[in-house]
């Protein structure tokens, strides 16, 4: 219980400074654009009811859920793909890499061209940036497979989806889960920045229609809301990894033995 309390206050404990420093620094701003932080703090409330969230965040909540699930789906298969052949891999090496280098944002105009300015345009942009972390990680994991641990497989006969399956994947899932875990923050980047172009809801559009109103404090409420929208998926995700990969921390505590 020690230990886990010694954790909760250390995981706390720059959050709790950085409020602390934002709470006195705007304490007597009279700067429009910078607002004391109780008055952020007090508009909160007021401005996030649940009516907004419905209207506002649960929709890039949802958009941000489709799109990471086809980059998810996406990024794993053509990894697994790509990391076991290498005639593949070298044909697709280039290619990958050059799509890799064009920044997602770039391409929002492209793609609105093509899905038009609904919600596909924007769960398209969100698939499009977190693919590539996935896709790279799992490549990587998938090339990293035990050698001793593939020759067992072939011995025993063992292919084809089996193999995939019970070695690739499981050899493979804590650098896939490594890829995820970034796709993760990159995902919530462009659901944003996808809201900003020809929407009429989510989170991004709310959070520029504030400050185009020069509602400042609903402004910085609209921000305080996303990082907090961050943090609990950061969370959730990092709940879902430890016990998913349970075997797999528990194999290094092993390793690492008693401390």
């Amino acid at each position: 219980m020690k230990r886990i309390l010694t954790k909760v206050a250390l995981w706390l404990a720059l959050p709790v400074v950085l409020f602390a420093v934002w709470w006195f620094a705007t304490a007597n701003s009279q700067n429009f654009y910078v607002p004391p932080l109780s008055e952020i703090l007090r508009t909160f409330p007021e401005v996030w009811t649940w009516d907004r969230i419905r209207a506002d965040v649960l929709p890039s909540l949802i958009r941000l859920a489709v799109g990471y699930t086809i980059a998810v789906l996406a990024g794993v298969s053509l990894g697994v793909l790509v990391g076991s052949s290498r005639p593949v891999r070298a044909v697709l090496e280039p290619v990958l890499e050059f799509f890799r280098a064009i920044p997602p944002p770039v391409l929002v105009p492209v793609i609105m061209l093509f899905a038009g300015i609904g919600d596909t345009m924007k769960v398209v942009v969100i698939a499009a940036g977190c693919v590539w972390p996935i896709l790279l990680n799992t490549v990587e994991g998938v090339r990293a497979v035990d050698s001793v641990l593939a020759d067992t497989c072939r011995s025993y006969g063992i292919t084809g989806p089996s193999r995939i399956g019970h070695l690739v994947l499981r050899s493979a899932s804590p650098q896939i889960a490594a890829g995820m875990r970034q796709a993760l923050s990159i995902g919530i980047i462009l659901m944003v920045i996808s809201e900003m172009f020809a929407a009429s809801n989510g989170l991004g559009f709310t959070i520029v229609q504030f400050q185009r109103s020069f509602a400042i404090p609903d402004m910085w409420s609209g921000i305080l809301l996303l990082g907090l929208l961050g943090l609990a998926l950061s969370v959730l995700f990092r709940l879902v990894e430890s016990w998913s990969l349970r075997w797999y921390h528990g194999q290094r505590r092993a390793q690492r033995g008693p401390s």
